[in-house]
C-alpha cells in the first residue's frame, strides 16, 4: 500500500488510519520502521494534526510501539501472541460454523445468503499465482466473514473485528506458499459445505482444525523468521 498524498476530506483522520493500517498489514511499512507526525505528514501531503490521532489510535490497537523520545515504530509481530490470538478465534469461529449450520439446517439462510457465500468462496479459490498477498489476505478475511455473518449472532464478528490487523499481518506470510494456499481454499469448501449442508458437528470440527493448522503454520513461519534475522 503506496503512502502515496491524500485527498482533503472532513474525515481526514480515518483517512490517515486506514493507509497506515493497510501499509502495516501488506508490510509497505516493516516491523520496526520508525514513524513520526512529520514523515507521516509529508508522504502524506497532510497537517500533522490528523496524524497525530492516527498514530494513537494505531498504538492503542498494538500495531505501533514507543521508539525513541517522540517517534513510534511498527510493532513486530508476536508469534506467542498470533498463537493466543488463534485459540480464541478457533473457539469463536467454531461456535459460529455450528450456529449457521443450524440456521441452515432450520432453514433460516437464504437463497441470497448461500450464493452469496458461494461467490467468496469462488473468487477466494479463482486467485492464481499472480494475486498479491494483499489480494489473498482479503479473500480469506470475506470468507471467514462470511461465516461470522451466517451465525446470525453479531457479537462474533464484533469481537474479531478488532484484531483482523493482526491476523491479517500473520496471514501474508504464510498464503505466499503455494501448497497452504491450495489447502486453505480446500479447507474453506469443505466448511461452507458442511455449513449450508446443515452439519453442526461437522462443521465446527473442521473450523476447528482449519485455524489449528493456521496457528501453527504462522507460528512456525514467524520463528522461522526470527532465526533467519
Amino acid at each position: 500500500m503506496a503512502l502515496d498524498p491524500l485527498k482533503s476530506a472532513p474525515d481526514l483522520i480515518a483517512q490517515v488510519h486506514d493507509r497506515l493500517l493497510a501499509a502495516v498489514i501488506d508490510g509497505t511499512l516493516a516491523a520496526g520502521e520508525r514513524l513520526t507526525q512529520e514523515s507521516v505528514a509529508l508522504r502524506l501531503g497532510v497537517s500533522r494534526q490528523p496524524v497525530s490521532h492516527a498514530l494513537q489510535l494505531l498504538k492503542h490497537r498494538g500495531l505501533l510501539i514507543e521508539h525513541g523520545k517522540r517517534g513510534l515504530a511498527v510493532a513486530p509481530i508476536d508469534a506467542q501472541r498470533i498463537r493466543d490470538l488463534y485459540q480464541v478465534r478457533e473457539a469463536l469461529e467454531g461456535l459460529a460454523a455450528n450456529l449457521a449450520a443450524h440456521r441452515a439446517r432450520a432453514g433460516l439462510i437464504s437463497d441470497k445468503e448461500r450464493a452469496q457465500a458461494a461467490d467468496v468462496l469462488a473468487r477466494g479459490k479463482a486467485l492464481g499465482a499472480h494475486a498479491t498477498i494483499s489480494d489473498l489476505v482479503q479473500a480469506d478475511v470475506a470468507f471467514h466473514s462470511v461465516l461470522h455473518c451466517l451465525s446470525g449472532n453479531a457479537a462474533i464478528a464484533e469481537t474479531v473485528a478488532d484484531e483482523w490487523p493482526h491476523f491479517m499481518r500473520s496471514m501474508g506470510l504464510v498464503l505466499i506458499e503455494t501448497d497452504v494456499r491450495h489447502r486453505v481454499w480446500s479447507e474453506h469448501m469443505a466448511i461452507l459445505d458442511a455449513v449450508l449442508g446443515g452439519r453442526p458437528s461437522d462443521a465446527e470440527h473442521l473450523v476447528r482444525r482449519h485455524l489449528s493448522r493456521a496457528r501453527e503454520d504462522t507460528a512456525r513461519r514467524l520463528e522461522q523468521k526470527t532465526v533467519s534475522n
